[in-house]
């Protein structure tokens, strides 16, 4: 089915005298003038210039388009924006590789129907980076413990337990949450096991192709994971090119090729079409290679 005119109006602009969707993030929108940054990238984008308000209407939105449209840098300035704790190595205003998107972020006017700072921002990439960081955290409070024992060698037992605890308490919870840690299982099923212990209820959610290290499997265990915390007033906004994830219910899709964000349906993606193809003739395609 076609996205009808009224339905492209209702999701770009925001009108007056909107009911209180029950969401975060009620919509974003450029601030003007942009003055000499509009000459800079992120600003040189066709999506940039001429984006005027986008309203999200539902809990979970898609953001798609092809590599280069600019899907990627709208959510990574979006999540400078709201000031969104980082899944990764760095925070989001510290990251070096985000510093075109804070330029962004610092044009962006966000209105909220439920401010938070609940939730988080994820690419897929920054993973390996914050399994690393807790690996390392886990080893640090080991050595820490066995530094405690070397030198309440020959105090009480008491003492040494007091000094113990602390170190004891941060490893139960690094095991409460992860188990025997993210590096101790494959990278999709790491990946997943991050989004089940860090989501949390009421929270703002911006991912970043997520599906990158899933198996078409776990991506559906991703979806159930979404639905639960949507039960739980969570919002999503997801960058993605899964078909999968795409095909949410209920979700609002957003198509970033050409030069302005426009609402489709499911059935008009074209990457739903394309993969339809593919995989009805997958020959059709392989012979030209």
């Amino acid at each position: 089915m076609s996205v009808t005119q009224s339905a492209k109006r209702k999701t770009l602009s925001r009108r007056s005298g909107q009911p209180d969707t029950g969401l975060h993030l009620r919509s974003l929108s450029l601030r003007q003038p942009i003055g000499q940054a509009g000459q800079e990238f992120p600003f040189t984008l066709q999506i940039i210039q001429n984006l005027s308000t986008l309203t999200f209407d539902a809990p979970v939105t898609f953001l798609v388009g092809e590599n280069g449209s600019g899907k990627s840098t709208l959510l990574e300035a979006l999540a400078c924006a709201a000031d969104l704790p980082a899944v990764g190595s760095e925070g989001v205003q510290r990251d070096e590789t985000l510093e075109s998107a804070r330029k962004l972020a610092a044009h962006l006017r966000l209105a909220w129907g439920k401010r938070t700072h609940r939730g988080f921002f994820l690419r897929a990439e920054d993973f390996f980076g914050y399994a690393r960081r807790l690996a390392q955290i886990k080893i640090e409070l080991e050595k820490d413990l066995n530094t405690v024992d070397e030198d309440y060698k020959d105090r009480s037992n008491y003492a040494a337990d007091l000094a113990r605890m602390p170190y004891r308490r941060e490893l139960y919870d690094l095991r409460q949450r992860y188990g025997n840690g993210l590096d101790q299982v494959s990278h999709g099923e790491a990946f997943l096991a991050l989004f089940q212990t860090r989501f949390v209820p009421d929270g703002l959610y911006l991912l970043d192709e997520p599906e990158a290290p899933l198996s078409p499997l776990r991506q559906l265990a991703l979806i159930a994971a979404m639905k639960h915390m949507v039960e739980e007033k969570g919002q999503f906004i997801v960058a993605t090119h899964s078909p999968i994830l795409m095909a949410y219910p209920g979700a609002v899709i957003l198509c970033l090729d050409g030069n302005t964000i426009r609402p489709v349906s499911y059935n008009e993606l074209e990457h739903v079409l394309f993969m339809r193809e593919f995989l009805n003739n997958p020959e059709a395609f392989l012979r030209h290679l």
